[in-house]
């Protein structure tokens, strides 16, 4: 056994084998949904609208397949070590879970603020590039309705699209930070975020390489998602590690989905997506920016446990 130094707490051996078949049926099944992509037109196949969301589902699907096939962790204790319930304490996981609510497309809208500032996106906010996209996708005659009200509606719809978007989220946060955090815990906070957010960027693969999120089909789209889910991942982890439940990572993930379109309504013309984006390096930068005063004000160093018994996040259930 080994003392988490954050928590002083007592935790065992990280469950690897486990680790090990968690990632492998996540990835697989994410492949497998896309298969008809890849086998079709890639996203612009006609079922890529059914499929993306579908692959969101798969790494709860694996979480769901080692909890019960590998009992890691323990029957009896997998809402609680999934974070799912109870939310205790109960006043901090609603604080963060407004937090993980709002926060999100504040951080995007600083991130494009940054990327203007670094050149790589230049931004109108008479919308003209907006209303150039808006009038391609309309039938043809169709009269142009107020640009302005379309992107005023499009940013306060958002609040309300994180929780829709928190329903699918769902789906990878119990994957995420909901199994795989926790059974990498052992290896302490800083390892266990960064590791956890590696694989969670990884898992993208199928549909990075055919262009989604950054327009790059090769190496470096993977390596971009990576960067990108590994800062978001450190915030996300922190979310579900301070409170202690899942339900504040799901809420910002999905309120991250939610805002990651708000480039698009400010932008002159489409900008490279891997240095403007939200994924991509002006948004690593202030997420940097905003991990570095949670450790000053040493967020990361009181956690509360995130398994109800030392043993229950890396030793399996007895057959």
């Amino acid at each position: 056994m080994t003392i988490d130094q954050p928590t002083g707490t007592t935790v065992t051996r990280v469950p690897w084998p486990a680790v090990v078949v968690f990632t492998l049926v996540a990835c697989a099944l994410a492949w497998l949904v896309c298969l008809p992509l890849w086998l079709g037109d890639g996203l612009a196949e006609p079922s890529s609208g059914l499929l993306l969301p579908a692959m969101m589902l798969t790494p709860a699907l694996a979480a769901l397949i080692v909890a019960f096939a590998m009992r890691v962790p323990k029957r009896g204790e997998r809402l609680r070590s999934l974070g799912l319930w109870p939310m205790r304490p109960v006043r901090r996981a609603v604080w963060l879970m407004v937090l993980g609510w709002l926060a999100p497309p504040v951080l995007v809208a600083l991130s494009i603020l940054l990327a203007a500032g670094l050149g790589f996106v230049q931004l109108d906010f008479a919308f003209s590039g907006f209303a150039a996209e808006l009038k391609k996708a309309l039938p043809a005659g169709t009269p142009l309705p107020p640009v302005g009200v379309v992107v005023a509606a499009q940013v306060a719809m958002i609040p309300l699209g994180a929780l829709f978007n928190s329903i699918l989220a769902l789906g990878e946060e119990l994957g995420w930070r909901g199994w795989l955090l926790p059974a990498l815990r052992p290896l302490g906070t800083w390892p266990s975020l960064l590791l956890s957010g590696a694989i969670w960027g990884f898992w993208h693969s199928p549909v990075v390489l055919l262009g989604y999120n950054f327009g790059r089909t090769d190496v470096t789209g993977v390596l971009f998602m990576m960067g990108g889910c590994i800062a978001w991942g450190i915030l996300l982890g922190w979310l579900r590690v301070r409170s202690g439940s899942v339900w504040p990572a799901v809420l910002a993930h999905g309120a991250l989905n939610a805002a990651g379109g708000l480039i698009v309504l400010v932008a002159v013309a489409q900008p490279d997506l891997a240095l403007a984006g939200p994924l991509g390096v002006a948004a690593w930068i202030v997420i940097a920016a905003v991990i570095l005063i949670l450790l000053l004000a040493g967020q990361f160093r009181v956690q509360p446990e995130l398994a109800p018994t030392p043993r229950a996040a890396g030793t399996p259930d007895a057959p």
